[in-house]
């Protein structure tokens, strides 16, 4: 496992993060398929054995199945990134606000969760046009003063609520999503990121870039790709395409799919840590041995731009 020095953080970190939602599918809320408490408690102690040492979750995996296993099944030195700002009503439609008074509930609740005396990072999930930043971030000030948080993060965030939360308290950790089909939120912020501990979700697309998602793959009820708005059918077959070609170009370098998404975040963005949900074993066996062969930076890029002309 690769692991990254940072004085953020304090400690060494894996380049590779373990997405929380990979284990809260049915528990409904964002999540990808059924995994049982048995699966989810060997899936957890086998990265932890690796080496991954940074675990991200969020309330709205599982409707919080998520942050109680992560709780339950690794030791109190793993470093623990979580999310307050999208919520929930009792019949689990979904409210995104970042109300002061949501956000310090939501933490309080995730402190619970995680059956923990404090969060390593803590974030604001997403930017809302109706909160200032602000407003929030002292919240979270006020807990970090007391130590229950140690670090404050910025998820999915934007130029201006990043300047405006940095007048209100050290901001720590960045984290967008970032992948070969979509670097769009990583050049908004127009090299801003390099400053700060970045994380980059969406590694692998959902799974479209791992190659296993095909045209006519169908999903159970626990997996959000099942129902959910954003996973639009045509765009999906659009970019299954387009990842076929990239495979196609790839194979000239001897570089599989994974092994490239991974390298081009961490390598040519040089993101601090790439999150991946890993569902079972097999995943994590291959993430370790793709971090092992590193391509060379003028490879990647140069393949990038083969695809993209």
């Amino acid at each position: 496992m690769i692991y990254r020095e940072n004085t953020l953080l304090g400690k060494s970190v894996s380049a590779i993060g373990f997405g929380g939602a990979a284990i809260s599918g049915e528990g409904g809320g964002y999540g990808f398929g059924d995994m049982s408490e048995t699966e989810a408690k060997n899936l957890l102690s086998e990265a932890w054995d690796m080496g991954i040492n940074l675990f991200d979750t969020a309330p709205i995996y599982g409707f919080g199945l998520s942050e109680e296993r992560l709780g339950k099944y690794l030791p109190k030195e793993a470093i623990i990134v979580s999310k307050g700002g999208v919520d929930w009503h009792s019949s689990r439609r979904v409210n995104m606000t970042n109300d002061p008074k949501v956000i310090e509930r939501m933490f309080l609740e995730s402190l619970k969760r995680l059956k923990r005396e404090f969060i390593d990072v803590y974030m604001i999930h997403w930017p809302d046009k109706n909160v200032d930043i602000r407003r929030p971030l002292e919240v979270l000030r006020k807990y970090q003063e007391k130590s229950v948080i140690t670090h404050i993060g910025l998820c999915n965030t934007n130029l201006e609520d990043l300047n405006k939360a940095k007048e209100i308290a050290p901001i720590a950790c960045l984290q967008s999503e970032l992948n070969v089909l979509n670097t769009k939120a990583f050049d908004d912020l127009e090299g801003e990121w390099k400053k700060y501990f970045s994380m980059s979700w969406g590694t692998l697309d959902k799974g479209i870039l791992s190659g296993r998602v095909t045209e006519g793959r169908k999903y159970n009820a626990s997996d959000a790709r099942s129902w959910a708005p954003w996973w639009n059918k045509k765009e999906v077959v659009l970019k299954i395409e387009k990842v076929k070609h990239l495979a196609n170009i790839l194979s000239d370098y001897n570089i599989s799919l994974t092994q490239y998404c991974l390298h081009f975040n961490l390598h040519f963005y040089g993101v601090s840590s790439c999150l991946v949900g890993a569902k079972t074993s097999s995943d994590l066996v291959q993430i370790a041995s793709h971090l092992q062969n590193i391509p060379d930076v003028a490879t990647i890029e140069e393949a990038y731009n083969r695809w993209n002309s």
